[in-house]
């Protein structure tokens, strides 16, 4: 399965949809199948509510050492760095 995180941008065609950091932590939580790549944005507008911005994804797999593998597509250049030094400083 891919995860696709975003607010506004729906979901390329072979992933599931995720608007919210919580929707998408739910789904990895009740995963069946493996999980094959989660691809995040930064920014996610009026669903930030709902867990926050899509680093807060990034956070709850390091701090859980779910190293699940990672791309990111938002057009925030410093969410993107940001997120990017996160991945380099956990992820194996």
């Amino acid at each position: 399965m891919k995860i696709w995180l975003d607010d506004m941008c729906p979901a390329p065609e072979g992933f599931v949809w995720c608007r919210s950091v919580n929707e998408a932590k739910r789904l990895i939580l009740c995963a069946i199948e493996p999980i094959t790549l989660v691809d995040c944005d930064h920014d996610l507008g009026d669903y930030a509510c709902d867990g926050g911005d899509g680093i807060k994804l990034l956070d709850w797999l390091a701090e859980t050492r779910q190293f699940l593998p990672v791309r990111i597509h938002t057009m925030n250049p410093v969410g993107r760095e940001n997120m990017e030094r996160l991945l380099r400083r956990y992820w194996p």
